[in-house]
């Protein structure tokens, strides 16, 4: 590990050297990816040369225990408990450092919230979940473009489709992926009873054009009148757009906007990040079907997460993590569960990266 970081601070030292050069600004293209390299590696550098002046301090302190005046040596006794302490946080810390990271993490998001099992009620919690969604990206300052949605009858979402731009918005959502569980008892239930309703949450980084390939000869584009709620001019233009990949079978509609154009756009847009999503869980599949963790697998099928309004509380069932405050929770405070979940996480890759 040591050698490793030692080779990283060097790698610093040069892109300090080469970012001095006078005419280093002459080439925008170079400056900007040595400033962007010189970035990546700040943190890691600073927190090893961290490590390295308490391994010196440390050295110093237990020469001192050797000192004739014994206030020196009880000074230096408190130090070496304190460095003793720091230095194992500061090499777990270097270690998470360290752990690859994920090459989709920086990106943008697109989320997909479905009502499941569940009717009208299931509906209506889809709608509370994509609330929820949106009061967290407020906080965080990202922005929420709303691409598709099919309301219900109550006033809920059968069905909603949104993108989520900002800062590392996938590394913070990732974890949201699979079917949300509520129990509670619904407006319209007279007797009081307890119901149990579903909702479906897919989270894909959104795709770019150098991410994923889609050829035209593999599309098929299927243009229509769009129909339901939307105002008068639904059905008498035909501005929806469905689009059908055909190796993979993949079907993407949107019927949002009035122009045609608009609404292939996003409906590409959608398409190409489904695909993106595919591939990489093909891939995730693939290389830790011997490891699967619990976290992030993003199994559609697998209930994640259970909200149950009758006790207050908030389960995540992957990593059995319990919170009594769902009001905060449906308020969008929902950092306190990412946060766990990664924690996680990260164990499981270091583990996965000391057997290997």
């Amino acid at each position: 590990m040591f050698a490793k970081l030692e080779g990283l601070e060097k790698k610093f030292m040069e892109l300090e050297h080469s970012l001095a050069e006078p005419d280093v600004f002459n080439d925008q293209e170079h400056y900007r990816k040595l400033t962007k390299a010189h970035a990546d590696l700040r943190d890691i550098v600073g927190m090893y040369r961290r490590h390295k002046a308490l391994l010196q301090e440390q050295a110093e302190n237990k020469l001192l225990l050797r000192d004739e005046d014994p206030e020196m040596r009880e000074l230096a006794q408190e130090d070496l408990r304190r460095i003793e302490t720091e230095l194992p946080e500061v090499e777990q810390e270097l270690k998470l450092m360290l752990l690859p990271k994920d090459p989709l993490d920086e990106k943008n998001t697109i989320l997909e919230i479905r009502a499941g099992t569940g009717g009208e009620e299931a509906a209506l919690f889809a709608a509370d979940l994509f609330r929820m969604y949106s009061r967290y990206a407020e906080v965080k300052g990202w922005k929420v473009e709303l691409m598709s949605e099919s309301p219900s009858e109550s006033g809920g979402l059968k069905e909603v489709i949104c993108l989520i731009s900002g800062n590392k918005v996938y590394s913070r959502l990732k974890f949201e992926a699979g079917t949300h569980r509520v129990q509670r008892v619904p407006a319209t239930e007279a007797q009081g009873r307890i119901h149990t309703s579903a909702a479906t949450v897919a989270v894909m980084p959104e795709a770019e054009e150098v991410d994923v390939e889609i050829r035209p000869e593999d599309l098929r584009i299927d243009i229509y009148r769009a129909s339901g709620a939307g105002g008068q001019h639904v059905n008498k233009t035909e501005s929806a757009v469905r689009i059908t990949h055909l190796p993979t079978n993949t079907v993407v509609t949107c019927q949002d906007e009035r122009s045609q154009h608009k609404n292939k756009a996003r409906a590409m847009k959608v398409l190409a990040s489904r695909i993106l999503a595919a591939e990489r869980e093909r891939y995730n599949s693939e290389i830790s079907a011997d490891r699967k963790s619990q976290v992030g697998s993003g199994d559609r099928s697998e209930r994640i997460r259970t909200y149950n309004f009758p006790q207050g509380r908030c389960t995540d069932h992957r990593i059995n993590l319990t919170l009594y405050s769902l009001d905060r929770i449906m308020e969008g405070e929902i950092d306190p569960l990412i946060e766990a979940l990664s924690t996680v996480a990260q164990a499981d890759a270091l583990k996965a990266q000391a057997s290997d």
